[in-house]
This record gives C-alpha cells, structure tokens and sequence, in this order.
C-alpha cells in the first residue's frame, strides 16, 4: 500500500485529491498538512513522522522551501502541483532534487503535456508566424499568466529560443514579430481553458486544451506519485511519465 501524505490537505484540490486516492487501489493517505491546521490536519509537514511512502503538494509556492526540507530530510519523494514558484524556489526545488526524486510539472494534465509536444512541433515545423496564447481560468485564480500557459510558451521557446514573452501588453506599441503574447482572462467558474494560435497573412493553427473537472489534475498527481516511487534523485516532469 503506497502511503501518501497530502500537503494542502484542506484546499479544493487537496480534497478532492484524497478522494481520488480513497478509490485507487493501491493507495492511501495516511496524513495531511493544511495552513493553521485548517479541517484538522497539522499545521507543519515535520508535525507528522509516522510512515510515509510519498508527499503530493496541493499547497502554495510560499510553502516550498519547507516542503522540500521535509522530504530531503526523511528521504521522501516529491510531486510537486503547485504553480507561481519564484526563481529561488525553484532553485530550491532543484537542490532538492539532488538528495530525492522530485516530479514537478505547472500543469498535472497529461492532456496538456500532450497538447504541448504538439506545440513544440508546430513551433519548430511552421515558420516565420505570429504566436500568441490565451488561457481562461476561473475568478478565484490568483497568478496570471497560468503555471500552463508559461509551459506551453517554453514549449515553443524549446523549437525558437530566439522568441521573447509579452504578458502585458497595453498602450500605442505594435506586436513585436519576435514575441509570445499570452493574455489571461478570469471569470466564474472555468477550470482551465488554453489555447495556443500560430497565425500568418494566410493561416492560423489552434492548438486547444479544455480541462472539464478538476478531478483531472488529481489523476495526474496520482500517475506522477505512482511513476515517482523508485526513481533515483533528479527532477522529472510529464514529458519523462509519457516516456515511462
């Protein structure tokens, strides 16, 4: 039985997780930290010291750094969901990563993972084009441009790294022709639309993915905490549980 510790157990997608883990076999949680010991849970990960196969983090960037101190220092893997991380905290993730086997990903999807090897393709495939990606998220989200949509521009920048980001645009300038415009909208309650257009004086692709229920993201995370479990230390991502 593979025993998980949830980290932002009292969130929307850390409850929702725990479901998804209460009808998987195999599985079970056996803890769950939550900011101020919200629902119950503990208040800090180190709280709990009792058995423990892996940590999923539900949680938020700020928490990173202790996560991470937790899991080094019982030898504990990571799958990271957060987004919104800093430069330093993903530093921190990476040094981590050194000491255990980490899965971090903006995006839990396999649907987006996909839908970014496709990106990667048309980018590097389609020429001198426009590309400019727009991601609908729900009114409650807090970072912007999504963890997804940053994803989904590196997957372009890995075919043209000459091409910078434009995340707020306004005023009298014309688009640059070496940009990626992403634009973010907020409203009511989608989970997460993305779409990704590559447009010439002739034609345009659309590259779209539609997350329907955040159940999603949980199956993610469970397929990342299952693929996780016997890795050596290194940071892993979506591409390496495709290629598993």
């Amino acid at each position: 039985m593979i025993k998980v510790i949830i980290n932002g157990a009292s969130g929307a997608m850390g409850k929702l997780l725990a479901q998804v883990i209460d009808r998987t076999d195999g599985m079970e949680v056996v803890a769950g930290a939550a900011l101020n010991g919200e629902g119950g849970f503990y208040s800090r990960l180190e709280e709990y010291q009792g058995p423990a196969d892996i940590v999923i983090d539900f949680s938020h960037h700020s928490d990173t750094v202790p996560m991470m101190d937790y899991c080094v220092s019982r030898g504990l893997p990571a799958v990271v969901c957060t987004t919104g991380q800093t430069d330093e905290e993903m530093e921190y993730i990476a040094k981590a990563a050194e000491s255990i086997p980490v899965f971090k990903s903006a995006n839990m999807s396999v649907g987006v993972a996909l839908t970014a090897k496709i990106v990667r393709e048309v980018a590097a495939k389609f020429g001198a084009c426009d590309i400019e990606i727009l991601e609908i998220h729900h009114n409650r989200k807090v970072d912007a441009p999504s963890g997804t949509a940053i994803m989904l521009a590196d997957a372009v920048r890995e075919a043209r790294p000459e091409l910078h980001y434009n995340t707020g645009r306004s005023g009298m300038a014309k688009r640059e022709p070496d940009e990626i415009g992403i634009s973010a909208v907020r409203m009511g309650n989608i989970v997460g639309t993305h779409e990704v257009m590559f447009g010439t004086n002739t034609q345009t692709i659309t590259i779209s993915h539609q997350a329907h229920d955040r159940a999603l993201f949980a199956d993610g995370a469970v397929a990342a905490a299952r693929f996780l479990l016997g890795k050596p230390a290194g940071l892993y991502n979506m591409d390496d549980l495709l290629a598993d």
